[in-house]
């Protein structure tokens, strides 16, 4: 008998083979087994329907690391990029390029910051699905009723069928110009929502292909986007100008409509399924959530691709900011320029619709500034439209909670989130510039509905138990949230006109109020659920009376 037999007929296992990058079965990830027992545990676990329906696809992680390996960042990598690309969509874009246009780089600091508050939160998302292996829509059917799980799905499913209308027009805006105007925009929608699916069919052949796709389309955007910073802003030679835009908090001389557009840029960066997103996508690193060490290391090296992956993120918007308010603000367009382009390239007016125009005519009417924009326009669009789908999934699947084949839950959670977006998108091309003032009102108005249960799952030790947020922790998020939802709130009272009748008004004001008593229920939830066990263990404590019985009554 050799010794490997030997060992387990003394009921032990030596550990399995050395570290893969991908790992689809438990059983194979790298866990040591201690006894013949735990290891047969696992191995029914991969061959039983749960893990079926599941159907997890872990990434290993090295179990042996100093302090800091970049070995095992490594293999962290992934999920921080994905999530990372929600604030580089196409609303994101035109954000950008309308706040270069109109104030040039004095609002830089405010990108930064939204940025910044951005990654505390995704932080905290990341936290969540490491420390309990579950995402947040999982964790809110644990802890929320049946009428505040619906309304919370419902909601993230709005937040996600709204940003993909931006996004497929920014994908279809893209091909129209690289076809040179033969693909009009409804069918470069139609186009977009039909390869998305095919893109996303990549994961069947491991995350990691997906993982890499994304990185790809990331780098494009880097490219593209440095190219016209580096054609425009760095020929101007701006620099200072630049870097006192992004650390100097104020903007001398700007006027009511700057203003809008730098609480227009917190509204478009800080998506609220983007907490969803993050949450699920963590899950897919194989690490132990039994062992403390493992749990701290997945934080740690969550924590540290996420930062990398934001702040790629904040440089890509950045160039785009720079890039237009070097060729737009403060300059007239050259002569010859057509009227309607010189309209629609005015700071007030500019839009995503119009931007190539304005790149085009700014920049000596070189066709290659056309093209560039293009690509990158084309891979932010594409690669947030999948991740929008992505969020969807993780949404549905987890407020539904789905036990169905993966073809079926991809194919449902992809189109109720796509196939209405692409409707819409083609129905309203022509009315862009109005409906995306109105889809960003919408994300403001549904963040809280990820914001405060993200806050609450976190600051529970029921949920996180010693990872928990501490006080002083707590604390910061929640002035920031506040602060965020209160800025939210002004740039919806700024663009959002009131109509003259006033039963109009009177129908706004109801449905305002109804708002806010659903938003302050899930902003108090814990408290209320605090109050209602009281109540439950009073009234459970409370002796039943019985009616003495009275002997003195006669009944004949």
């Amino acid at each position: 008998m050799s010794s490997n037999e030997m060992e387990i007929e003394k009921g032990e296992r030596s550990a399995p083979p050395p570290y893969e990058e991908t790992a689809p079965l438990i059983s194979e990830s790298p866990k040591n087994y201690s006894t013949v027992q735990e290891y047969d545990k696992d191995k029914e676990f991969d061959q039983s329907e749960e893990h079926k329906l599941k159907d997890f696809q872990l990434i290993r992680v090295p179990q042996k690391a100093p302090i800091f390996s970049f070995r095992k960042l490594w293999a962290f990598t992934g999920p921080g990029f994905l999530m990372s690309i929600a604030y580089i969509d196409p609303g994101n874009i035109e954000s950008d390029l309308q706040v270069g246009a109109v104030t040039q780089y004095k609002l830089l600091w405010v990108l930064l910051w939204s940025t910044v508050m951005g990654l505390i939160l995704q932080l905290l998302s990341a936290k969540l699905g490491v420390v309990t292996g579950q995402h947040l829509a999982q964790v809110c059917r644990e802890r929320y009723p049946k009428p505040a799980r619906i309304t919370l799905w419902l909601s993230m499913e709005l937040a996600i069928i709204g940003s993909d209308i931006q996004e497929v027009i920014g994908s279809a805006l893209a091909i129209n110009i690289l076809s040179q105007g033969t693909v009009p925009l409804w069918e470069g929608c139609l186009i977009t929502g039909i390869d998305t699916f095919i893109f996303l069919f990549l994961e069947s052949y491991g995350l990691r292909y997906l993982e890499a796709f994304f990185g790809m389309l990331i780098g494009v955007m880097c490219a593209m986007f440095g190219w016209m910073y580096i054609h425009t802003a760095i020929e101007a030679d701006n620099q200072l100008e630049v870097f006192k835009g992004a650390v100097i908090p104020m903007c001398a001389n700007c006027t009511s409509d700057a203003v809008v557009q730098g609480l227009g840029v917190v509204g478009a960066v800080i998506m609220p399924h983007n907490l969803f997103l993050h949450s699920g996508l963590v899950l897919s690193r194989a690490i132990s959530r039994t062992d403390r060490v493992e749990i701290k290391e997945g934080i740690k090296y969550n924590y540290i691709e996420s930062s990398v992956a934001v702040g790629i993120s904040f440089f890509i918007n950045m160039f785009i900011v720079c890039a237009f308010g070097a060729a737009i603000f403060g300059k007239g367009l050259p002569l010859g320029t057509p009227i309607d382009v010189q309209w629609a390239c005015s700071p007030a007016n500019i839009s995503l619709l119009r931007a190539v125009d304005c790149l085009y005519y700014s920049n000596g009417m070189q066709d290659w500034i056309r093209y560039v924009w293009a690509v990158g326009l084309l891979a932010a669009g594409q690669s947030s439209t999948m991740t929008g789908t992505y969020a969807g999934q993780f949404v549905m699947e987890g407020f539904l909670d789905l036990k169905w084949a993966k073809w079926k839950r991809v194919l449902l959670t992809r189109s109720v989130a796509m196939v209405p977006c692409v409707i819409i998108a083609i129905l309203a091309v022509n009315v862009l510039d109005s409906l995306s003032d109105y889809i960003n009102v919408e994300q403001s108005l549904l963040l809280p509905f990820s914001l405060f249960p993200l806050l609450h799952a976190t600051s529970s030790k029921e949920v996180m138990g010693e990872f928990k947020n501490s006080v002083v922790w707590s604390i910061v998020v929640w002035i920031m949230a506040l602060v965020i939802i209160g800025v939210n709130i002004y740039f919806v009272i700024d663009v959002v006109a009131l109509p003259g009748q006033w039963w109009r008004h009177l129908l706004v004001a109801i449905g305002l109020l109804i708002y806010l008593v659903v938003v302050s229920y899930f902003a108090l939830f814990p408290l209320i659920l605090w109050w209602w066990n009281k109540r439950k263990v009073a009234k459970e404590k409370t002796p039943e009376v019985i009616p003495k019985r009275d002997d003195s009554v006669q009944v004949n």
